[in-house]
């Protein structure tokens, strides 16, 4: 499959006012003080406008977990080794990982996609579009080519057109790449114009000295790359190739009018990095959970989307995703099944003056 990602771009419409009032409307009249489950019924809401029809009686979700790994890496701005990338792909694939914990327990598919990891992974259960083996360490120059930025968005692309024409409706994204909070960082500070301090985090849990180090890094990176200016320059400069895949796929996902289950700070930036290209991807958006990294706050009140947790996670992997899971069940079961104040012959609420 080969999808031309200008086109993709010009599918992404608005959702649906008129679906998105029909469900308000509905919501009102079950048996509940009206609003009364306060952002339960805005994400409700916003699943009708997203899908048209709440109707369906299964979602269909899908996992995508894009992997890949950064030269930033050589700079020691991870708590850990870069081969660690490799050996927690095997793991998520083979089902010991947290991410792959969660999505069994919820019945969801998880599919592992090498975009850009720096070792040959042969497993059967990994997906290998690899663009190539890592970027390029930042603080030199480019992380990749515009090149393969667009090959790498168009490997989100096509894994997502995939799961749609094989019946999935709903896409929850996540990654796994040693130094991409380090990326995302980068991306985070240029896009939305924020100092390297304000969006850079401890990621796998550095001390604040190397939390220091590493905003330094990012502010050399800036530097060397002070010419990116628009998105897929931004993008080539600072970017990683699951971060690209992940800008790809939510890109499709909202052409193909499927809710997006956000993750953590990689996810977000490519979010709002898919947002300056098609700015109706907005509405398709749901954020899981606002992540311990400071960036990522920032990024989803940029977007102008609330969390639905916030438990200090910074895993990544699409382990929010997957924990917020239940809230979307229990949403559209609410709203389903719930009586209304006439069918269940309940007085309804009475109104003084």
């Amino acid at each position: 499959m080969s999808f031309a990602i200008a086109d993709v771009v010009a599918a992404v419409a608005p959702g649906s006012e008129a679906a998105a009032q029909r469900v308000e409307t509905h919501l009102e009249l079950l048996t509940k003080p009206p609003g009364s489950l306060g952002r339960l019924e805005a994400l409700t809401i916003r699943l009708a406008a997203v899908m048209g029809s709440l109707d369906v009686a299964d979602l269909s979700p899908v996992c995508l977990l894009f992997a890949a790994d950064h030269g930033v890496a050589a700079e020691g701005v991870s708590a850990y080794p870069q081969e660690v990338t490799e050996q927690m792909v095997i793991n998520i694939a083979e089902g010991g990982a947290v991410s792959s914990v969660l999505a069994r327990q919820h019945g969801i598919p998880l599919e592992v996609v090498d975009v850009g990891v720096k070792q040959t992974i042969r497993h059967p259960r990994v997906v290998s579009c690899k663009v190539r083996p890592g970027t390029n360490n930042f603080v030199h120059g480019p992380a990749m080519t515009k090149a393969d930025a667009e090959a790498a968005v168009r490997v989100g692309i096509e894994r997502v057109m995939a799961a749609s024409q094989a019946g999935r409706r709903f896409l929850l994204v996540g990654e796994m790449g040693i130094a991409n909070t380090t990326a995302a960082a980068a991306m985070a500070a240029v896009l939305g114009e924020w100092t390297p301090a304000e969006v850079t985090g401890a990621g796998t849990g550095i001390s604040d000295a190397q939390r220091a180090h590493k905003v330094k890094v990012i502010e050399r990176a800036i530097a060397a790359n002070q010419s990116a200016s628009d998105p897929w320059e931004i993008l080539a400069c600072f970017g990683g190739f699951e971060i690209a895949a992940l800008s790809g796929a939510i890109l499709a996902a909202a052409a193909q009018r499927m809710p997006i289950l956000l993750d953590g700070l990689m996810t977000g930036v490519a979010a709002l990095w898919a947002c300056r290209l098609a700015p109706h991807t907005r509405d398709y958006l749901i954020a899981s959970h606002v992540s311990a990294e400071p960036g990522h706050r920032l990024v989803l009140q940029r977007l102008g989307i609330e969390p639905l947790l916030d438990l200090n996670l910074r895993l990544g992997e699409a382990s929010g995703g997957l924990l917020a899971w239940p809230l979307i069940e229990s949403a559209l079961s609410v709203f389903r099944n719930t009586a209304t104040f006439s069918s269940a012959g309940v007085s309804g609420p009475s109104v003084e003056w």
